[in-house]
């Protein structure tokens, strides 16, 4: 990696320093700028700007979704940044993801970017705020570390404004315009720091949080557009599983990290991303819940249980987990308890409808599990009732048996108890299912040949008109197709 020019963190300039000479960065090889060399670097550059550009696929609906959010909210500024750039280290930076809110209401992934709503004749107008194209009068496009020569070129507002239907400013002008700002404000809190000063003394936190769920709750129905983004993401995800499969003889010359890297390289291809940490666990590592070290073994004989998902270029993800045999088939134990496992999803996936509530999936999956481990002797002489009272099925189980899905992996995380968890199912609605059962190694009160075996089976399941529709069934989940299929992928 080339070390640009300049300081790692170098002041944004505003329109009236523009002219200021960019700082040269601390210990840089070369000692200065001859005013030969900036005036050369200044000319000679074709214009690249283009014209007519059509709007992204999704402008149609980050427009309704902001008319939604202007009738919710009448007569108040509304602030919604993307938010910056986080530092992994010295002066490299984390691969930059634009805040959920900000890029579901514009469609934009730029860093810096900021979305405001202004309160006008009864609504609201939009206003995008984004830095500019790299300023090549100052040098800054060359010797700034986030110059146009250093990390590419970025849209110039013109350019930004067509692609996303919203009219475009400076975003160097927002803090100045905020701090005048008068009248009710909510901003988005969390993501950008200049934003959250300027508008110190103008908003509070209640309201700030009001914004916030409204925003998360929003996202529990999801329109045409983001059905299809997840659709996406289902099917480059199964292709995903299926390169794993195909390589589980490197993986075992190797460890978990070869599967994390060859899903990975999937989620890279076909996506912009995994839409978070892959969980790669073989062996005794499929007991621990969110296994993301995946430096393990991976064995013969023994269960790898892969949950991941590819996250599209417009940020929507899958969520999916299989637990497969490294070999290629179940022991009859394995199976056993991969069959209990399966029974409880189907029970899951079978109370996902229209006007059930979110927890019946979770009641449904929940009792099927309850029964398997009190009939395998495991509960001593307490019957299925009293361990749902109870709640004793979670030493084995423990999580929840899904969550919401969408842009976040746990979407509409910030929603309402009574919109969320005690809210009903409605067409749109996108969940995850997903029991699961684990016996730990060190877990004493089971059979020793239980300990150390962990299954979970997850898909993605969209509430449809009349049910549910599963996203990732390309995928197969009974143990005599898991079993054919590996065998059909392996050769």
């Amino acid at each position: 990696m080339s070390e640009e020019l300049v300081p790692e963190n170098p002041e944004q300039e505003t329109e009236e320093n523009e002219a200021e000479a960019v700082k040269q960065r601390k210990n840089g090889l070369y000692p200065g700028i001859s005013d030969e060399l900036a005036d050369n670097m200044k000319s000679g550059w074709a214009d690249t700007e283009q014209y007519g550009l059509q709007p992204i696929a999704q402008a149609e609906h980050t427009a309704a979704r902001r008319a939604a959010l202007s009738a919710r909210f009448p007569g108040e500024r509304l602030v919604i940044p993307a938010g910056n750039l986080k530092t992994r280290s010295n002066d490299t930076e984390y691969a930059f993801r634009a805040s959920t809110e900000y890029a579901y209401l514009t469609g934009d992934q730029t860093q810096d970017g900021v979305l405001v709503l202004e309160p006008k004749d009864g609504g609201h107008e939009a206003t995008l705020y984004l830095l500019p194209r790299s300023n090549r009068e100052n040098g800054e496009f060359w010797l700034d570390g986030q110059g146009e020569l250093w990390v590419g070129r970025r849209n110039s507002l013109s350019e930004a404004e067509q692609l996303l239907s919203i009219p475009t400013k400076d975003v160097r002008e927002l803090t100045a315009a905020l701090t005048e700002a008068t009248g009710p404000v909510r901003n988005v809190r969390g993501h950008d720091p200049s934003v959250e000063a300027a508008l110190t003394d103008k908003v509070t936190a209640e309201r700030d949080e009001e914004l916030r769920v409204y925003l998360s709750e929003a996202r529990l129905v999801k329109d045409a557009f983001e059905i299809a983004e997840l659709q996406k993401a289902c099917d480059a995800t199964a292709r995903g599983f299926e390169d794993v499969v195909r390589s589980l003889d490197k993986a075992e010359a190797t460890s978990e990290r070869f599967i994390e890297g060859t899903f990975f390289l999937r989620a890279r291809i076909e996506g912009n991303d995994i839409g978070y940490a892959s969980i790669c666990a073989a062996g005794p590592h499929a007991t621990t819940l969110h296994w993301v070290r995946n430096d393990g073994d991976v064995r013969s004989g023994e269960l790898l249980l892969l949950d991941a998902g590819v996250e599209t270029n417009d940020l929507y993800t899958a969520d999916v987990t299989r637990t497969l045999p490294i070999n290629g088939t179940f022991s009859p134990l394995q199976r056993k308890i991969y069959d209990a496992v399966y029974e409880a999803q189907e029970a899951g996936i079978a109370a996902v409808r229209p006007g059930a509530t979110f927890r019946d999936f979770h009641e449904a999956s929940q009792r099927v599990l309850a029964e398997k481990l009190v009939a395998w002797g495991l509960l001593g002489d307490l019957d299925v009732e009293k361990v749902l009272e109870l709640g004793l099925q979670r030493r084995w189980t423990l999580h929840g048996t899904g969550h919401m899905l969408g842009m976040d992996v746990h979407d509409c995380a910030v929603a309402r108890t009574e919109a969320y968890v005690d809210g009903v199912l409605e067409p749109g609605v996108c969940l995850t299912v997903e029991p699961g059962l684990y016996f730990q190694a060190d877990d004493l009160t089971v059979p020793e040949e239980y300990r150390g075996i962990g299954v979970r089976i997850e898909d993605d399941i969209l509430v449809t008109e009349d049910g549910n529709r599963n996203l990732s069934d390309t995928l197969p989940r009974q143990a005599d197709e898991v079993e054919a299929w590996m065998a059909r992928l392996k050769g």
